[in-house]
């Protein structure tokens, strides 16, 4: 496959990606309990597990190996803009403690929640890039209820039950 057809594909298929929005009830949000990188055919894809379902978000390479390396502790050559965000934020005594996922028209959104000292800040960001800081500071990931039956799909995990 051409590199800009493969591009093109990657980007029409991360159309389907989203996010709850921050300002949802998170009375019915569901917690992602496992968070995976994989490869498929349209390219490096997210998929956000809790209970039997997983919500894919297309990703770029960076990000992938991002948080490919936060979840298996692994070391990169050199630090990617999550990696660096991270050092930045853990030498000013700063962590990322949620991110809140939405979609809204057909994209994915995120709440990026940051505390820095005494103060707590949510920013809007790309899906990808808050799943990468939320892997890296172990925060949670938190999508509704709706979300994750709309945009999931059914897997095969043993013992795992329908939220």
């Amino acid at each position: 496959m051409k590199p800009q057809s493969r591009i093109s594909n990657l980007l029409v298929l991360a159309v389907f990606v989203a996010v709850p929005y921050a300002g949802m009830a998170v009375a019915d949000d569901v917690h992602i309990q496992h968070v995976e990188v994989a490869l498929s055919e349209a390219g490096p894809v997210v998929l956000l597990k809790a209970g039997n379902k997983a919500i894919p978000v297309f990703v770029d390479i960076t990000v992938a190996e991002s948080i490919h390396a936060a979840l298996s502790g692994g070391k990169l050559r050199r630090p990617f803009p999550h990696n660096l965000m991270h050092s930045i934020l853990t030498a000013y005594e700063g962590r990322v403690t949620q991110v809140s996922i939405t979609l809204k028209e057909s994209t994915y959104y995120a709440a990026l929640t940051v505390v820095l000292r005494d103060s707590t800040k949510v920013f809007d960001s790309r899906a990808s890039d808050a799943i990468a800081l939320a892997t890296h500071f172990k925060a949670p990931i938190m999508v509704s209820r709706e979300l994750l039956e709309q945009q999931g799909e059914v897997i095969d995990v043993p013992g795992a039950q329908s939220l």
